[in-house]
């Protein structure tokens, strides 16, 4: 099975990078810088997509056409949006969504689903599920790896918008009306080149903040340890994805 593996920054790829069996010097396309390697039966591609919606889209279109991989994995770090969830714990996303996008009207967004003309579309209320095999998927993972992590780890639900949120009234306004766990600026947007290619996507987050007023001082301070800990799901995931092949 041919995998590709995307994340956003130097520090996330890095992380997961040390996790497997790459080659040591990227291929370059464009922008981006793609390494390959083969781990646990799978031939991988590696890649830095960037910060943000359009750098993630962009990246994983090359990867699906250019690469031709037969899933997607995101890993990385998220601010949090549940305060019950501390810095550090694992959320692997079984709900995604872009949540800015939609119609301004008397200075008000109302979101609606990504990729659709918004005038006259529904109000975005929760973000939709991933596919039942992705979920089942996760539900292992989460089982595989809860006991050696060392943090939590939970299926829960994230949010993608093209901002680093450093307001706790908007963390609680997102997290009541979505249910969201954890807000990030890409996997909403790979989830809708995913859907687009009828491709997996699977999501690892871990958080590297709170986020509120002081997230921008947390996020330096936990983001190599976050980075890490989604990178330490990475292997897992591709043994289960492996089982899965060889039982089909």
């Amino acid at each position: 099975m041919s995998i590709g593996i995307l994340c956003a920054t130097p520090e996330e790829l890095e992380a997961v990078r040390a996790q497997l069996h790459l080659d040591p010097e990227p291929e370059l396309h464009g922008p981006t810088r793609v390494w390959r390697g083969r781990h646990d039966g799978h031939d991988l591609v590696l890649a830095q997509t960037g910060i943000g919606k359009v750098n993630a889209a962009a990246a994983a279109t090359l990867l699906l056409s250019l690469f031709e991989v037969e899933a997607l994995i995101c890993s990385g770090v998220a601010g949090g949006l549940n305060p019950e969830l501390p810095v550090g714990a694992v959320v692997l996303a079984e709900r995604l969504a872009i949540h800015d996008f939609g119609v301004v009207t008397g200075g008000q967004l109302t979101a609606t689903a990504s990729g659709e003309i918004p005038i006259g579309a529904p109000e975005l209320s929760e973000a939709p599920p991933v596919q039942p095999h992705v979920r089942s998927a996760l539900e292992r993972l989460e089982d595989a790896v809860a006991e050696r992590l060392g943090h939590p780890i939970r299926r829960g639900a994230i949010v993608t918008a093209d901002y680093f949120l450093n307001c706790g009234e908007t963390r609680d306004a997102l997290r009541a009306r979505f249910a969201a766990d954890a807000i990030d600026m890409e996997s909403g947007a790979l989830r809708q080149v995913a859907d687009a290619w009828k491709r997996p996507l699977y999501v690892i987050r871990t958080l590297s903040d709170l986020a509120g007023e002081e997230s921008h001082v947390t996020y330096y301070e936990m983001e190599l340890m976050a980075a890490e800990n989604s990178a330490l799901c990475v292997p897992a995931l591709l043994a289960i994805l492996k089982a899965g092949v060889d039982a089909g």
